[in-house]
């Protein structure tokens, strides 16, 4: 959303997760915490206030950062830590944090597996409500050639494949297998791991989130993949980390090399070190910690191009993978009396299948080898018809390994050949077609002779 993406990297930035219109409230908020720059130095950082009661100590090997306070920890420093923001009506103790106004998270708002607010949060009033949405969906909808799609996040430098709400043992297995050999090719150009959304990727265990790629594999069968851009854990040198669950909970040395990444990439930016603010509710209060939209969200400005330089070659390969129909022969043989046997052959060039995946055949929505041809005015036909429906073509993929037992089921289930008995005078040209819906079209003409 290009909007969204605005307001959140304006100079006095909003923290704001995707779309820009009010939801699931449009009035504005009257009690509370609301996140937003303070001081006007363009950046939303934390504040930390000292209480007996806070969560958070003084890292004792580096006092800029903050680490957690322990069990049994009492009589030291601690601070309660908030994120920067205004509040209203506050009583002196209770700090409620308040939801973005702009509620909305438009890949939860994708027409499959779609659920309401209370399971899936931001999900909107109703599949594609949004319009951003809706215009995607229809777009995507009136191009049945479209095989496959990449959407990019941020951030957690890996790549998602389908599903986010099923697990791997409900997928059609061939296609898993091929999603698979894509995404590890993925992880070869990019340097991403590549891994499931339902199994490695969800914010809760018990939480099962759908988005685009669902939408995409379940309902039109086509290949999809999410790449979330930017780990600044990996910059820092901390390996073997859980994408998820590291936020939740981490060792205090991987703080450390954070701020050393920093301090060393970052000309000590990505960390803010604390400082004093006079709150207009809270009083004297400190501001600093991670600059997460500028350096966690995103990359720093002088790594963006880097990181972007990532993904070209993976997006190529996985085009160079789909189907693409090529003209193998078109000919007419003469049979006598003014009767014609026409000929056309096709064959699949591609990787994958004419309809790329099984769960397209399953739901119907490729369309495999038309053949078309065209009648002048005084032609016959005696034998076909003038739109005819042929199969759908196998790519060159491998399916098993020489190893296997009959590894080569479908020896030229790439290959399509149609055939129609025509009555019509010598020197006639024919026009003919072949269309796959995601394979594409080839024509030829032909005179007989």
């Amino acid at each position: 959303n290009p909007d969204g993406a605005e307001l959140a990297m304006a100079d006095k930035p909003r923290h704001i997760r995707s779309s820009t219109r009010p939801y699931p409230w449009d009035e504005p908020h009257v009690e509370g915490l609301t996140i937003e720059d303070m001081d006007g130095d363009g950046r939303i950082l934390m504040m930390r206030i000292p209480d007996p009661h806070g969560g958070w100590k003084v890292n004792p090997d580096e006092p800029r950062l903050l680490t957690p306070r322990l069990p049994g920890e009492f009589g030291g420093q601690y601070y309660r830590v908030m994120p920067e923001g205004s509040l209203q009506h506050y009583d002196g103790v209770n700090i409620k944090p308040n939801r973005d106004i702009e509620g909305l998270d438009l890949n939860r708002n994708f027409p499959a597996f779609w659920r309401q607010e209370h399971e899936q949060v931001g999900a909107g009033p109703y599949p594609t409500s949004e319009p951003e949405v809706r215009a995607m969906v229809d777009f995507i909808a009136k191009h049945p050639n479209i095989g496959a799609a990449v959407s990019f996040h941020t951030h957690s430098g890996v790549i998602l494949r389908p599903m986010g709400t099923q697990s791997d043992s409900d997928m059609t297995p061939e296609d898993l297998w091929m999603i698979k050999r894509i995404s590890d090719i993925g992880s070869k150009l990019t340097g991403y791991p590549a891994v499931s959304i339902f199994h490695d990727f969800k914010y809760h265990p018990k939480e099962v989130i759908t988005g685009t790629q669902d939408w995409v594999y379940e309902h039109l069968g086509a290949l999809f993949w999410t790449v979330e851009i930017w780990a600044p854990n990996k910059e820092a040198g901390i390996t073997d980390y859980d994408w998820i669950h590291w936020y939740r909970d981490h060792p205090p040395e991987d703080d450390i090399k954070l701020l050393k990444w920093s301090d060393e990439v970052c000309g000590g930016k990505a960390h803010v070190d604390w400082y004093p603010y006079q709150h207009p509710d809270l009083g004297a209060v400190e501001l600093g910690g991670w600059d997460r939209m500028n350096y966690w969200r995103n990359p720093p400005a002088h790594l963006r191009e880097r990181e972007a330089a990532r993904f070209p070659a993976w997006l190529n390969q996985i085009a160079l993978t789909l189907p693409k129909l090529e003209l193998l022969h078109a000919k007419a043989e003469n049979l006598g009396n003014g009767q014609w046997r026409v000929q056309m052959a096709v064959g699949n060039a591609g990787y994958l299948p004419s309809y790329v995946t099984k769960r397209a055949l399953e739901r119907k929505t490729a369309r495999p080898c038309m053949f078309e041809i065209e009648l002048p005015e005084g032609v016959h036909l005696r034998m076909g018809k003038p739109r005819m429906e042929g199969p759908q073509l196998e790519g060159h993929a491998a399916n098993n390994s020489l190893q296997a037992f009959l590894p080569n089921k479908t020896i030229t289930g790439d290959r399509a050949l149609n055939e129609w008995i025509v009555e019509a005078p010598a020197g006639t040209v024919l026009n003919l077609t072949a269309h796959a819906a995601r394979a594409g079209t080839v024509r030829a003409s032909i005179a007989l002779k």
